[in-house]
């Protein structure tokens, strides 16, 4: 089990109550958050906006860029560059509810009690929570924030004896637990800064397809992890995604995509990499639109590399719409363009051009959808 994973002390705040980086979760109420999951998409038609990761350390001018280019769609910027706290792993564990994580040299661990490290997260998350308030003063709309899922977490986070989460099913179950009540006080909290905002989560899930698959491997690197089984990890997910009250938008930019796990797991989209589409997917595809699940379709590499017009970047949307007997008038309500993933490896001017990019090719969806 995960060694604070019952009730414990939490840091306190200068009037005593407990807080971690989201300041004391006393009197907060969810209900907004619940109603946006019923009813139709919080976005509209034509829709594009980033999957997370910027380049760079200045937070400021990351979020600048982003509320700039998404008017309709922004998102929480995340920098990872500025080190271990940053990172996807280290900033959604510092979201967690009595569980906290440090860096070892193989990776985060769980610990004891909130150490440097978990400081370290709860400070930076909660600057991009300032950056992310200046910059959408008045806004009113879709606002996207991004955490780790369960899996991937449980698949990267290591036990006392250095073994991942994930060899411990008790503690995998402990850990979604945490998760979910961290992720609605993360929520809570973003609305607060926007109060304007229909906030929507993204869960990032690459390391899905190798948990279901059995390809995690163990500390020694000699074997793997055995796969979890499908209805247990559906199980996991339908968990966070009905307990943090809000719309879910699950991403993988790895091959093979779960499509039809997430549908029934509850998400309200899917993020994927268009170009790593097989025709195995695309039953599962024209399933999803049918049963009203968003596709974030990822056009664009997440590193330097030269950008086609929009509308030519978005023609195998278009084709494989045709080829799945879909109605045209259902690809810009349906579809929703990012890039494949995160750019945090890319360079400045990549990122706001690849970010522009997206927007562009979303109207084009939208007004030439044939």
């Amino acid at each position: 089990m995960l060694p604070r994973i019952g009730r414990g002390p939490q840091p306190a705040s200068a009037d005593g109550t407990e807080s971690g980086w989201y300041g004391t979760a006393a009197g907060v109420s969810y209900a907004s958050g619940v109603s946006e999951k019923s009813g139709t998409h919080s976005w509209g038609a034509g829709a594009a906006t980033g999957v997370g990761s910027m380049p760079g350390e200045d937070v400021r001018e990351a979020e600048k860029t982003v509320a700039g280019t998404f008017e309709d769609f922004p998102y929480l910027a995340e920098l990872p560059a500025r080190g271990p706290g940053a990172d996807m792993i280290g900033r959604t564990a510092g979201m967690l509810v009595e569980v906290y994580a440090r860096v070892e040299p193989s990776g985060w661990r769980i610990g004891d009690r909130p150490g440097r490290d978990t400081r370290r997260a709860w400070s930076w998350l909660g600057e991009d929570l300032d950056a992310l308030e200046e910059f959408t003063q008045g806004y009113s709309g879709p606002l996207k924030v991004q955490a780790v899922g369960p899996w991937t977490l449980a698949a990267a986070l290591e036990l006392r004896n250095g073994e991942a989460v994930l060899s411990d099913r008790g503690a995998c179950r402990d850990l979604a637990a945490s998760l979910t009540e961290g992720l609605r006080e993360h929520l809570a909290q973003a609305r607060r800064r926007v109060p304007g905002a229909s906030v929507v989560l993204q869960l990032d899930e690459p390391s899905l397809t190798a948990v279901l698959a059995g390809r995690v491997p163990t500390a020694s690197t000699y074997r793997s992890h055995p796969a979890v089984d499908r209805a247990d990890v559906e199980s996991a997910l339908r968990g966070v995604v009905d307990g943090v009250g809000a719309p879910v938008v699950a991403h993988s930019c790895a091959p093979g995509v779960p499509f039809a796990l997430l549908r029934r797991a509850g998400v309200r989209g899917i993020s994927f990499d268009f170009d790593l589409l097989t025709e195995r997917d695309e039953e599962q595809i024209g399933e999803s639109v049918e049963g009203g699940t968003a596709l974030f379709a990822g056009i664009l590499p997440g590193t330097d590399t030269p950008l086609s017009d929009p509308a030519g970047s978005v023609g195998g949307i278009r084709t494989l719409w045709r080829r799945l007997g879909l109605a045209p008038g259902s690809l810009s309500e349906s579809v929703v363009i990012t890039p494949a993933c995160g750019l945090a490896g890319a360079s400045p001017g990549y990122a706001r051009a690849a970010l522009a990019h997206c927007v562009r090719a979303a109207k084009s969806l939208a007004d030439n959808p044939e």
